[in-house]
């Protein structure tokens, strides 16, 4: 049980070191829609492999916190 949960911790620490690395639009003309950021750009490279981790590793963390939940 232990394991399970050293685990959560490290895959937790993984998915917020790959979402602070994905930069997408920045300053606040990003968020309110305006400025050079607006336009769509597609992910390539490391940023695509980054995106994907982040991804599986939430899927990682939500599995692994649902199956301690239920033993």
């Amino acid at each position: 049980m232990k394991i399970i949960s050293l685990i959560q911790v490290l895959i937790s620490l993984a998915i917020i070191g790959l979402i602070l690395l994905q930069e997408r639009s920045g300053g606040m003309s990003g968020l309110m829609g305006g400025g050079e950021g607006s336009v769509y750009q597609t992910r390539r490279g490391l940023e695509k492999g980054a995106f994907y981790a982040t991804i599986v590793l939430c899927v990682l963390f939500v599995g692994l916190a649902v199956y301690q939940l239920l033993r």
